[in-house]
């Protein structure tokens, strides 16, 4: 019969980095999408209006501020969610280790 393996220790160092790593990557993926969006609907808007669109717009005041707000959001929701994780994978540790 095969021996059952020790549950893995949860390691409280790999809250952070996981947090800041998801961050990063959902701020990021909103900097884009919105940054397309933006762009794609001040060129449309010049085309109608018969003028030339100022980019500079896009980046400065709808992509970069939106960005930064996801982040944050981001930040204290992905932190939540993993010190829940965390807590929890503690106690079934613990639940396991005491079982034997």
């Amino acid at each position: 019969m095969a021996t059952a393996r020790s549950p893995r220790t949860p390691r409280w160092y790999a809250v952070p980095a996981r947090a800041v790593f998801v961050t990063f990557l959902l701020t990021l993926l909103s900097f884009a999408i919105t940054l397309a969006i933006t762009i794609a609907t001040m060129v449309i808007t010049a085309w109608v209006r018969g003028a030339n669109p100022d980019m500079r717009l896009a980046y400065r005041h709808v992509a970069l501020p939106v960005a930064v707000v996801v982040g944050g959001v981001v930040l204290l929701l992905t932190l939540f969610v993993e010190i829940c994780h965390y807590r929890q994978a503690r106690t079934l540790a613990g639940i396991a280790r005491a079982s034997r």
